[in-house]
């Protein structure tokens, strides 16, 4: 990748690699819950609207925390709010294994989600380290951090049946706690917060770091993050619980079949920021909705039994998705939505490189609480409704409302543009980036 004046490419390497490793970790254990949860659930007779909300809780918390971490790294730089953040976390992470009760419980999972506040710092802390060009793909390759959803899903049903819940959580405490050190002693001073530092330059108001966020298109792309990332938060936490009480698989099988949906979710976000510095942020979002519109119509359709009345009597047949097209296809929903996470974040570096921290924070606050209200809601509407694919109704309309929130905002913005913008090619999205009326 280019380098920046004074910047190594070993440099940028091992931040981004670095960064990128503490983030899967930190989204493990913001995701624990899918797992540790059914064992919760089970001991203390939950209902699922009670079980949506214990796995929700921890969203809650790392999605609030995220534009108030998002201000602190534009402050005082990323390399010191990431360490300090992981090693708060871990504490909380310990202190799970000690309560007993559903309130304490929920209690508990308030300061686990502090984790997912991790994703606004590692953001800006990594697009610190590229140009604009190369920022798209930088960003992709760290939200692949996305995988620790994976890695919980995966692993943590084993470490569970061998060790019990209690010891999941302490052993996913002390490895955050190994990670926080070592970030701190691999890791540099991003050269922006360096440069400002050397020249003494006066730290922002927080006031003045939130100014973007009287802008329409910011909160555009947070109604675009809550389902490409709120969604897939959602769906990595319901899918075990989903697979157990659809068909009926053990936890260990509903985890791996689980993680099956969230790794390409995360490994593919790479590919996503290469897309979006290539061909533009835009184009990928009408491929993210498009596929995810088409995959979640075939997901939502419920099991159902027909009853022809035929010439020569009754003629009985059903319709239902067996596991295999099941998974299949919810594999390929992980996909379309690692590409959209990567274009929603390709965006803002691009249109607020002074306020990144504070912009990302807010499109990853507004895209965490997704991931805390939709499990409560898949909850609450299996309770109240009784069909199990009722969760993927609710997606398939945010989808549609997005893209033609989407549509309707490029169309218009076209058709507001002035002659000598369209001129401006030197990235995909700057097109319509200098105008601050586009919606």
């Amino acid at each position: 990748m280019h380098e920046l004046d004074g910047v190594t490419s070993g440099q940028q390497t091992k931040s981004l690699a670095v960064s990128t490793i503490a983030f899967t970790i930190c989204f493990a254990v913001w995701t624990i819950f899918s797992i540790i949860g059914i064992k919760i659930k089970q001991n203390l007779g939950l209902t699922d609207t009670e079980f949506g909300l214990l796995v929700a809780t921890p969203i809650l918390t790392g999605s609030l925390s995220r534009i108030f971490l998002g201000i602190w790294t534009d402050q005082f730089g990323g390399r010191i709010v990431y360490f300090v953040l992981m090693l708060a976390t871990s504490v909380s992470v310990y202190l799970l294994s000690m309560v007993s009760t559903y309130p304490m419980y929920l209690l508990a999972a308030l300061g686990v989600g502090l984790a997912g506040g991790s994703f606004a710092v590692g953001i800006s802390y990594v697009s610190r380290w590229y140009d604009a060009g190369h920022q798209g793909t930088a960003l992709g390759i760290f939200g692949m951090g996305n995988v620790g959803a994976a890695v919980t899903n995966f692993g943590a049903p084993f470490l569970l049946i061998a060790y019990g819940w209690e010891n999941v959580a302490k052993i996913y405490a002390v490895v955050l706690f190994v990670m926080a050190i070592i970030f701190w002693l691999t890791t540099q001073e991003d050269p922006f917060t360096k440069a400002r530092k050397e020249k003494g330059e006066k730290v922002r108001p927080a006031l003045m770091q939130l100014e973007p966020l009287k802008h329409l298109r910011v909160w555009r792309f947070a109604a675009y993050y809550f389902f490409v990332f709120g969604a897939y938060v959602a769906l990595a936490l319901w899918l075990p619980r989903y697979y157990m009480g659809v068909y009926d698989l053990e936890i260990a099988t509903a985890g791996m079949l689980a993680a099956c949906y969230a790794l390409p979710g995360s490994i593919f976000r790479a590919l996503g920021g290469w897309m979006s510095d290539k061909i533009g942020a835009r184009r990928v979002m009408y491929v993210t909705f498009l596929g995810c519109l088409t995959i979640l119509f075939f997901l939502s359709y419920p099991s159902t039994e027909y009853t022809i009345h035929g010439i020569n009597g009754p003629i009985n047949f059903s319709l239902e998705i067996g596991i295999v097209p099941f998974v299949i296809l919810t594999v390929f929903l992980g996909f379309f939505m690692s590409l959209g996470k990567a274009a929603v974040y390709k965006h803002i570096p691009v249109y607020y490189p002074d306020h990144v921290g504070a912009v990302g924070g807010l499109v990853g606050m507004i895209g965490g609480l997704g991931g805390f209200i939709l499990p409560i809601c898949f909850g609450f509407m299996n309770d109240v409704i009784g069909v199990w694919t009722s969760c993927f109704m609710l997606l398939f309309v945010i989808v549609g409302i997005s893209v033609i929130w989407m549509h309707i905002s490029i169309v218009l913005s076209d058709r507001k543009q002035h002659p000598e913008l369209k001129a401006a090619k030197s990235l995909p999205e700057m097109m319509h980036g200098l105008d601050e009326n586009y919606p």
